[in-house]
């Protein structure tokens, strides 16, 4: 384990751009991702981006690395019970973790300490570890549950980021806006980046 290795986790929310204009920033920066995928994020690939991701670990892994140009090994894809993979040990796993998008779903079940699944338990580990979580959440409106969820987890030192994009660098295209959200998202985590001109500069 290094202080470049990551773990990036998407759900079943709206938002699937998102997730990959990051994962493909943290490739970029040469971050080793352990990437969770839930079932119902695949169905939201499929659906918003049509890409059709391989159900299994192997297969999805050969896939990703060719489809980001990754190097070999940089993302790890685990299955989502693999309760080996290094994210289920507080011993092992990257101390920051990214959900992107994060359905209310599986917000609740994080928020309820639940480790029935990888991603739950992946961020249950980051959280007693004091690690570092950041959670993109993308729904409208929000409940009074959601809310309560939300508050719950930030009173744990656990980041909500709703994936909320600016319009002040006038965007042009909706690739504009999905950039603008990546870029808060790689601010928090402490990575550099360029993918927006800042509040007060002008473009070079």
């Amino acid at each position: 384990m290094n202080n470049k290795e990551i773990t990036l986790a998407i759900t079943g929310a709206s938002g699937a751009p998102y997730a990959l204009c990051l994962l493909e920033q943290l490739v970029k920066k040469q971050f080793t991702i352990h990437l969770l995928v839930s079932s119902a994020a695949k169905v939201v690939l499929a659906t918003e981006v049509d890409e059709q991701w391989p159900s299994s670990p192997e297969k999805a892994q050969a896939f990703l690395q060719e489809r980001f140009s990754a190097k070999p090994g940089q993302i790890v894809v685990p299955g989502k019970n693999d309760w080996f993979s290094p994210v289920a040990s507080g011993s092992a796993a990257p101390k920051t973790m990214v959900v992107c998008p994060c359905s209310m779903g599986t917000l609740a079940s994080i928020a309820m300490g639940l480790s029935d699944n990888l991603i739950e338990r992946a961020a249950d580990v980051v959280i007693k570890e004091k690690g570092k979580l950041i959670m993109v959440p993308r729904e409208m409106p929000f409940s009074a549950i959601h809310l309560e969820n939300m508050l719950k987890l930030a009173k744990l030192g656990v980041e909500i980021l709703p994936a909320n994009p600016g319009f002040y660098h006038k965007p042009e295209t909706i690739q504009d806006l999905v950039e603008h959200v990546t870029a808060r998202i790689l601010d928090h985590i402490g990575i550099e980046n360029d993918l927006v001109v800042r509040w007060g500069y002008s473009a070079k």
